[in-house]
């Protein structure tokens, strides 16, 4: 009877040990209780830039298919381009820094269904308007790298750090002006 008991006690004892595993922890702590390694600003910063930049992206896609202007093309292409580099980056961070990536309840561009009666969504607005959009989204994004090239993750610091001109440069060609004297 002694042995049984000796038995049953060791398995259960060896059962708990095993789900003891700290990997197993740390992945049941960011699945049941979302909590991440990243600090408030960097978690701010995938929140805004991660949303932002999944958007931007297929947005610029549909308008670089459809614009008829040169220069709504170029913004568009250089969007896709610079938004389309961020994205796989940046989901990696994610995992590193257990941050939950594609950010949930993110709006998603969807193109406008086709109406015969209307006219495109870009022709009625004019393309000036989809160049201001850019410009301002960026902006955002921007202010976002800047604030995380000072983090204290290095990683984090490094990817904003190698980034931020990249966005810089969409901004500057959807006609965006850098302020003078921004850093004091």
């Amino acid at each position: 009877m002694k042995l049984n008991t000796l038995f049953v006690a060791g398995v259960c004892a060896s059962m708990f040990f095993a789900s003891c595993n700290p990997k197993t922890a740390q992945e049941n702590q960011l699945k049941y209780t979302h909590t991440s390694l990243a600090d408030g600003d960097a978690y701010h910063f995938f929140q805004v830039v991660g949303a932002k930049a999944a958007y931007e992206a297929d947005y610029a896609a549909a308008i670089e298919k459809s614009a008829s202007e040169a220069q709504v093309k170029q913004v568009a292409a250089k969007a896709k381009e610079v938004y389309g580099s961020i994205l796989p980056v940046l989901d990696s961070l994610a995992v590193v820094n257990q941050v939950d990536f594609p950010i949930k309840g993110a709006a998603k561009y969807e193109a406008p269904v086709a109406d015969t009666t209307a006219t495109h969504a870009v022709a009625a607005h004019g393309a000036s308007d989809y160049v201001k959009h850019v410009q301002h989204e960026s902006a955002i994004i921007k202010e976002q790298f800047e604030r995380l090239s000072v983090n204290t993750n290095v990683g984090l610091r490094e990817f904003a750090k190698a980034n931020v001109e990249k966005v810089a440069e969409l901004f500057k060609l959807a006609g965006g002006k850098e302020q003078a004297g921004g850093h004091h």
